[in-house]
């Protein structure tokens, strides 16, 4: 597996991916479907300064991916990041989504320009919550009842890593 910047050509697979959750998760709280428009949007969002975007790349495929964002639009946010990993389904349980956090948060320590990485993440996610606590974040709080997705209410578990 190699852990690589992501390029523009994997737009379409990064979508697929993410389309996925949008139809059989809870991981995104997303109900439509992005476009590959919505999707090449959001690429040319990241690549620069503190927003990095990488893939695991697997057998000329991508098997998943991470990006840090924009965590809030007040410039005293500037130096936090929410961290988001999404791994096909292809490619589960191989130590894909863990490469890709282990780089990504690589990548926050090495910036000046990053403080700290929040992730927001589905309460009933246990195996993403078990990896990030795995990786060091801490938990900072539970939100009740937030979403709605495929007819239940969601709550979610806020967790900060302090790079």
């Amino acid at each position: 597996m190699k852990i690589r910047s992501a390029l523009e050509q994997d737009v379409r697979e990064m979508m697929e991916i993410f389309n996925y959750e949008v139809r059989n998760s809870t991981a995104s709280f997303a109900i439509q479907e992005k476009t590959y428009e919505d999707r090449l949007e959001w690429f040319h969002a990241h690549g620069t300064g503190n927003h990095p975007l990488i893939v695991a790349e697997e057998d000329g495929r991508v098997a998943g991916y991470a990006c840090l964002s924009q965590y809030r639009p007040h410039e005293a946010y500037k130096k936090t990041v929410e961290l988001s990993v999404y791994v096909s389904p292809d490619f589960r349980k191989r130590g894909v989504g863990e490469a890709l956090m282990q780089e990504i948060i690589r990548l926050a320590r090495e910036d000046r320009n990053t403080r700290t990485v929040i992730s927001v993440i589905t309460a009933e996610n246990q195996a993403s919550i078990r990896l990030h606590e795995k990786l060091g974040f801490s938990f900072c709080g539970k939100m009740h009842e937030v979403g709605e997705k495929f007819g239940r209410m969601l709550d979610i578990v806020n967790y900060e890593l302090l790079v």
